[in-house]
């Protein structure tokens, strides 16, 4: 259907430039979703009959189930391959009214707040689990004594327990950010079709509604042409992963030879490949260089949406890779850290030589 009006086919240097198909396979689930719903609408709406959309909604589960089988080369995207997929399956009659009063404008960032939606949730989990692992292991070290540090060097006297506990206080912080950036993910631009909405009449509330969305982006422009949600969710992360930075890298002194206050288990260690005696604090130093990354990726995002028109530009395309990146790199460290935290040994003696030598 995207490609009803040109008589010439695309260039397949600019097809493979234009395309995100490669990027788009983690929010295809949420592009089923979103034209179920949508689908469920219009018939509600009266512009699909009962038969039209057991049809699409059959085709849309066959997608759903067996993604495999959308066939993607040719298509710049997956909301096209996966209409092309729905007509090959549903007909044309049926299959071709799936995308009435819909635009891929307000479809794509309708996917993209459907899928953060989750990353939030599972980034949540993933931190209450850190959290939880640095309370334990605090309990476990109330009585173990630890020099406390300004300028790296030695200052007061603390506990172990002391330390973990700043970085609970400080993620617990980051959690509650999320909720606040979750709240303004979690509305429905569907129904702003490219940029004004549509002159056929649609339930906004009731595709929000089905999605599981708290309420619409009430203005068409704002819906198709913000980014701002998402920034705001890369910053949150950004501050998040430097948080886990310094956990990173205290880990890393503290169980160096010199320091010896912790010893990280050899899970979550590596050797080196010419002293096999070493062991290399390897996931925590790629732990502050992924810090580094999601900064950069926020960095990356504010360039992209500095200074756009009014209205959707195919420059945001260029967003899903740096935001959905961010994602999954920074579930990967807190899992990292939260088993490193779990699994770590505690040098109690070492801690209390280190401290008698120094007063």
């Amino acid at each position: 259907m995207y490609r009803s009006r040109p008589k010439d086919k695309l260039d397949d240097h600019v097809l493979k430039f234009l395309s995100s198909i490669q990027q788009d396979q983690s929010i295809l689930y949420y592009d089923v979703q979103g034209s179920e719903a949508h689908s469920i609408m219009l018939h509600e709406m009266g512009h699909l009959t009962s038969g039209e959309l057991k049809k699409i909604l059959a085709a849309l589960e066959e997608a759903k189930q067996e993604p495999d089988k959308i066939e993607t080369e040719g298509y710049e995207d997956i909301h096209e391959a996966i209409e092309a997929f729905v007509i090959k399956r549903a007909g044309m009659d049926a299959g071709g009214k799936m995308h009435t009063a819909r635009s891929r404008n307000d479809q794509v960032v309708l996917d993209i707040r459907m899928k953060i939606r989750d990353d939030i949730n599972d980034v949540c989990a993933a931190l209450a689990s850190l959290i939880v692992g640095l309370v334990t292991r605090a309990q476990e070290s109330k009585r173990v004594p630890m020099p406390m540090y300004t300028h790296l060097q030695q200052a007061q006297i603390g506990t172990f327990s002391h330390f973990l506990l700043s970085y609970a206080y400080a993620l617990m912080r980051d959690m509650e950010r999320l909720y606040l950036v979750y709240q303004r993910v979690n509305q429905s631009p569907l129904g702003a079709c490219a940029i004004g909405g549509s002159s056929i009449s649609i339930d906004r509330k009731k595709t929000a509604i089905l999605l599981g969305f708290d309420s619409i982006v009430r203005n068409s422009i704002d819906a198709t042409s913000s980014r701002d949600a998402f920034l705001e969710y890369v910053a949150t992360l950004a501050i998040l992963m430097s948080t886990l930075g310094r956990i990173a890298e205290d880990f890393i002194i503290w169980s160096t030879t010199e320091f010896g206050f912790i010893e990280l288990a050899d899970r979550y260690s590596s050797t080196s490949s010419a002293m096999p005696q070493k062991k290399n604090p390897d996931p925590l130093e790629l732990t502050r260089a992924k810090a580094a990354i999601i900064t950069g990726n926020l960095v990356s995002i504010l360039g992209i949406v500095k200074a756009l028109p009014s209205g959707y530009s195919r420059d945001l395309q260029d967003v899903k890779p740096p935001l959905l990146g961010t994602s999954a790199t920074t579930l990967d460290a807190i899992k990292v850290i939260d088993g490193a935290v779990r699994s770590l040994k505690i040098n109690k003696n070492k801690m209390r030589l280190t401290l008698q030598s120094s007063w």
